[in-house]
């Protein structure tokens, strides 16, 4: 009986050590929470030093909506990206950051169909939605829309 338990030992065995393998690949807890923490941190600052929706729709510059949440990890990763870019272009494009987890945001939530997070959503001048991402945009694809609707 013993001998026939074996393979089945083996086969089990070498299936727990490539579980655990797969699970732990790539995974560095302290440079993950660093991270987070990171990104939450410029998401915070943000919020805090965006322009006011109500500022935003009262001025004639172009205008990026951000809907985000805190709790997501997209939204903290593309912070640093959103937060160089309206660095740089702050005289010419609002910079709005609408958490979608605030209740005082729903009607705005529902007024552009906010589908997930993060959101953005790029105004031009006349307040008109020139262009939608949800999710995830590559740097690139961020910097050359911020330059268009700047020019």
């Amino acid at each position: 009986m013993i001998y026939k338990m074996k393979p089945f030992l083996l086969i089990f065995s070498i299936a727990i050590i490539i579980m655990g393998m797969v699970l732990m690949k790539g995974t560095d807890p302290s440079a993950m929470s660093h991270s987070s923490l990171m990104g939450l941190a410029t998401l915070r600052a943000m919020a805090k030093e965006s322009v006011s929706y109500e500022s935003a729709m009262t001025n004639s510059k172009p205008t990026l909506l951000e809907f985000y949440a805190d709790w997501c990890t997209t939204c903290q990763g593309m912070a640093p990206i959103v937060r160089n870019l309206e660095q740089e272009y702050r005289d010419d494009i609002n910079v709005v950051m609408l958490n979608i987890d605030d209740p005082k945001w729903a009607k705005i939530i529902a007024t552009y169909h906010v589908t997930g997070v993060p959101q953005f959503m790029f105004l031009d001048a006349h307040h008109t939605v020139t262009k939608t991402w949800v999710g995830k945009v590559p740097e690139p694809v961020m910097t050359h829309f911020f330059a268009n609707l700047a020019s």
